[in-house]
């Protein structure tokens, strides 16, 4: 399996993975950041703004950044804490993960410096392994405390998304769920719709989530399937056209073809003690389909996933 590292310009060190069938993925050092996702067809499965800044320090708006050691400004740190704004390396030591056989896959790894401990005060080190399979992608983020008191954390991989129209998308998977409404100052609601759709500006918390979510797109045809372990909350995010405005690295009309779905965890810190890791995953998968009426068939979508 292929695996290239590319420097050119300003921009930080990538790394090319590719798989016989045509998948390839593109991970960024600065940010350890996931910034392109293509299937077996050539077509960009990612999100990236027409005003993405990719030289450091700027996070890069787009892609799959990592949230971590908070997401948003749930804490006292920086927005979505700091680990999208720092340069990881390549980790040559994954253990204990086991070699994967007859993929394409990088390990990285983002240890704490002195300069972080200013502003948070606990030693870590933030592993994350990128796997490429036919119109899959898999992320395994792990964080271990090296640290000689407990820690806690909320963590999101924020996926950006590309689609067709994210007026005439569907998210289903998330119906009767409570979640936190980040735009009505973090107030506690229930799901009542049978899907998710679009017409203004969403920024939601779900909470308790299954492990599987769907993210419809009728006009390509196809569905985006989330899978994630160790992460039960999931983030709905789209900033609309007044907002969109307002944000700097972002274009005025980018908000039609994207859609944030986290997966996340948010609600409730993870904690660890010295020496301990907690470890998530989540694998995106693409599967055509030809869906009208809006109901999934769950069998359908998800029979390749176990």
């Amino acid at each position: 399996m292929a695996v290239n590292i590319i420097n050119d310009g300003d921009r930080s060190p990538r790394i090319i993975l590719r798989e016989p069938t045509g998948s390839t993925a593109e991970v960024a050092l600065y940010g350890g950041q996931v910034v392109s996702w293509k299937n077996q067809r050539r077509e960009e499965l990612l999100f990236m703004s027409s005003k993405a800044v990719t030289k450091p320090p700027k996070p890069i708006r787009g892609g799959i950044p990592i949230c971590f050691p908070q997401v948003a400004n749930f804490g006292t740190l920086e927005q979505h804490g700091f680990a999208r704004n720092r340069l990881w390396s390549l980790d040559e030591d994954p253990a204990p993960l086991p070699p994967a056989k007859n993929q394409s896959m990088v390990d990285l790894v983002l240890k704490s410096t002195e300069e972080d401990l200013h502003t948070w005060p606990y030693r870590f080190e933030l592993r994350l392994r990128v796997c490429i399979g036919p119109d899959k992608l898999a992320m395994i983020p792990r964080v271990r405390n090296v640290d000689s008191k407990a820690f806690s954390f909320t963590i999101a991989l924020r996926n950006y998304f590309s689609v067709s129209d994210v007026s005439e998308v569907r998210v289903e998977g998330l119906e009767t769920l409570d979640y936190l409404d980040n735009l009505l100052r973090r107030e506690r609601y229930t799901e009542q719709a049978d899907a998710i759709t679009f017409d203004g500006e969403i920024d939601r918390v779900y909470l308790s989530t299954p492990t599987k979510i769907a993210v419809i797109d009728h006009e390509r045809k196809r569905t985006i399937v989330l899978r994630k372990e160790g992460m039960v909350d999931a983030v709905v995010w789209n900033p609309w056209d007044k907002k969109a405005k307002a944000i700097v690295d972002l274009g005025d009309e980018d908000y039609k073809t994207m859609l944030c779905l986290d997966a996340a965890s948010i609600e409730n810190p993870i904690t660890i003690k010295p020496c301990e890791e907690w470890k998530g995953r989540q694998e995106l998968s693409i599967v055509s389909s030809s869906y009208f009426s809006g109901q999934l068939d769950p069998q359908k979508v998800f029979r390749g996933l176990h």
